[in-house]
């Protein structure tokens, strides 16, 4: 199968200190990819960088970034060296999930942290690193949505809101690049068993667990081997968008569990 060589590129990760970030991060620098890393569990990117650097001898810059703070975004990538301006390839991967239950029951500031973060930091950091990704030969940018982008379900109005958000962000995008050499890819998981839960949840492990009860999930891993092979596609090649989901998973609610 064809692979084309992504050695020596630049990509940009937000959300990378765990889970899709930190598989993403290890799946590219297997590929000879150098990495800026960014989140706000500084520590976590330190023994990140430290061990891809080491494994993959691969170049790696961390950033302490707070995704939910526009004004921590600009100031953050406005101060680049110029060395490591040179970005070919964006993940925009920082998101999150909190509670889920009818929307008359929500705290307003969960809403409001969803959408600062799945929404406003994305843009925010799309705005900042597009001017460098369109001096690359061979751009590309993914944004991990969710198959809550295409199916709202109930206690997920803000979530899936603003997934279909992030879709629609890079569907508007992809049209307004198409004379550029820039792909724009949409990644749509379903169940991945990462810390995703435990954060919706607010740290019950119990009710973390229960979602992936009975059958099994997607891995983190699995999500990135996806992206790796979306981004190693042939030049002429853009896939637009990719749905993921477990095997015994039929939509964004909808699931078979052996229990």
């Amino acid at each position: 199968m064809y692979k084309e060589d992504i050695s020596g590129r630049v990509a940009f990760i937000s959300g990378a200190s765990a889970g899709i970030g930190e598989a993403t991060a290890k799946s590219l620098a297997s590929n000879g990819v150098n990495l800026i890393l960014a989140a706000r569990r500084i520590d976590k990117l330190e023994n990140l960088k430290n061990s891809l650097e080491k494994k993959y001898k691969v170049k790696v810059k961390i950033i302490k970034i707070d995704f939910s703070k526009s004004e921590d975004i600009v100031n953050a990538l406005n101060s680049l060296e110029d060395e490591w301006k040179n970005i070919d390839i964006l993940i925009n991967n920082a998101g999150l999930a909190l509670n889920k239950d009818i929307y008359s029951n929500n705290l307003l500031e969960d809403a409001l942290q969803m959408i600062r973060v799945n929404c406003e930091g994305l843009i925010t950091a799309t705005r900042i690193l597009l001017p460098f990704i369109l001096k690359s030969e061979h751009g590309h940018i993914i944004n991990i949505a969710s198959t809550a982008a295409d199916e709202a379900y109930s206690g997920g109005a803000i979530y899936c809101a603003t997934k279909s958000f992030v879709e629609m962000f890079g569907d508007a995008l992809r049209i307004e690049l198409i004379d550029k050499p820039v792909k724009v890819t949409n990644i749509k998981p379903g169940l991945v068993n990462t810390e995703f839960s435990t954060v919706r949840f607010k740290g019950d492990k119990g009710k973390a667990d229960n979602v992936y009860k009975g059958l099994e999930p997607l891995l983190a891993e699995d999500i990135a081997d996806n992206i790796e092979y979306v981004l190693t596609r042939k030049s002429h090649v853009q896939i637009s968008s990719m749905t993921i989901m477990a095997e015994n998973q039929a939509t964004a609610t909808m699931a078979y569990r052996n229990q």
